[in-house]
């Protein structure tokens, strides 16, 4: 039965290589789409993931890692009076605007860490040293954005908020897919570009009558003299945004959760694996995203399943005759079926390893743009798995022809 198969299969080349080319594009879209969302999940998540804290504390009303509100400096000596905290470590995240050389304006996401601290790891520093963020004006970028951001080496510079700014070091895997640029520093520097370079002077006029005075803030830029004031130590009541913790060795973390909870008011403390899934979730389901990855996905399989059971159908319909003729020497509708559904495999496995292939090249090629296309092995058998059966499921569309084929046919002119 392998040999009428794989004849009716390669009788016809050109029609062979349509057929694949359907399963190739269904399994590759497929692939890609999955990948992406994927991806583009890990992405969200890569800075809490390679963090080395059990613990975040954030604000009672944090949506997602970058969506929360403040929490102030004096909530991380609280913290570590916590029965069972080992170590707590401040996070700072604010926006801030990236001007070249060229005047060109960027919004770029500033992210502030205790360089010697051992909680926060800002991705895979492959130029320069973590030490040197510690440096006034001197943040590192992830290697994906630099172009974005119009700098190519260290010792680039430029300007955030009026301020200057020094590429001092770079790193990879450490840059979110939806956010802007990451600029990572030490907790000193980003609280001097987000508390500095702009003064605030109230604008106020009377109304007529002399009843009311209306005043509105006007923002001006720091003289040029002060366009680089000393660095700013962090206050008690400067603000942050995550306090990272270490719990002590065997330390059960849900109760240590109810602990810092009870101990600082107004919070929320999230283990890592629940910050990233309330992070990944966040934009998987709040954004729409996952729906549209996964109609892409149906839409690819759609696709092949239309195109393979059009090809079988003609294949089917070419050979009435020889499964006529099979019949008629006694085979069954289970064999004929056989002959049919190994035909649907051949074509199956043929049109998923090169899908495969592509899928990996393009994989490949995303990353070196700061794209993220993650293909699991888990994805790679779901795929194979679901172009099966995409292929078994038009062959059996097809086979209802033969099997309602009266044997005669094999007499008639």
């Amino acid at each position: 039965m392998v040999s009428i198969a794989r004849k009716n299969l390669l009788e016809d080349i050109p029609r062979f290589l349509v057929a694949q080319a359907g399963i190739m594009f269904a399994a590759t879209l497929v692939t890609i789409q999955t990948g992406i969302l994927n991806g583009f999940s890990r992405s969200t998540v890569l800075l809490i993931e390679n963090s080395q804290a059990d613990i975040w504390v954030s604000a009672a009303k944090m949506e997602h890692f970058e969506e929360t509100e403040p929490l102030l400096m004096a909530q991380v000596e609280q913290a570590t009076q916590v029965k069972g905290v080992k170590q707590a470590e401040p996070l700072i995240l604010g926006l801030g605007k990236w001007q070249t050389k060229m005047g060109k304006l960027n919004s770029v996401r500033l992210v502030g860490f205790a360089i010697e601290g051992e909680l926060f790891q800002p991705g895979n520093i492959v130029k320069g040293e973590r030490t040197v963020l510690k440096k006034p004006y001197t943040v590192m970028a992830d290697e994906s954005r630099l172009t974005e951001l119009m700098i190519k080496n260290i010792g680039d510079t430029a300007a955030v908020t009026s301020l200057p700014v020094t590429l001092g070091a770079i790193a990879q895997n450490s840059q979110s897919i939806v956010a802007p640029p990451f600029l990572f520093s030490s907790l000193e520097n980003v609280n001097t570009y987000l508390n500095s370079g702009f003064t605030v002077e109230l604008n106020c006029t009377m109304e007529e009558g002399g009843e009311n005075l209306n005043c509105t803030k006007v923002y001006l830029k720091t003289p040029e003299k002060l366009a680089t004031p000393p660095i700013k130590p962090l206050s008690l009541t400067d603000p942050i945004t995550h306090i990272l913790i270490k719990a002590e060795p065997g330390q059960d973390l849900t109760t240590l959760k109810q602990r810092l909870a009870a101990a600082l008011p107004g919070t929320v403390a999230n283990t890592t694996a629940e910050m990233a899934a309330k992070t990944s979730t966040y934009w998987k389901d709040r954004t729409g995203l996952g729906i549209i990855l996964g109609l892409g996905a149906a839409v690819g399989i759609i696709v092949g399943m239309v195109v393979v059971s059009q090809i079988l159908y003609a294949s089917v319909s070419d050979h009435l005759k020889e499964f006529g003729t099979l019949k008629a020497m006694g085979a069954s509708d289970l064999m004929i079926y056989g002959v049919v559904i190994e035909q649907s495999l051949w074509m199956a496995v043929m049109g998923y390893l090169p899908a495969m292939l592509i899928c990996l090249g393009v994989s490949s090629w995303a990353a070196t743009k700061g794209i993220i296309i993650l293909i699991t092995p888990g994805t790679g058998v779901g795929v194979f798995g679901i172009v099966v059966t995409m292929s078994i499921a038009s062959g059996l569309l097809a086979i209802q022809k033969v099997t309602h084929v009266d044997p005669a046919i094999v007499f008639k002119a």
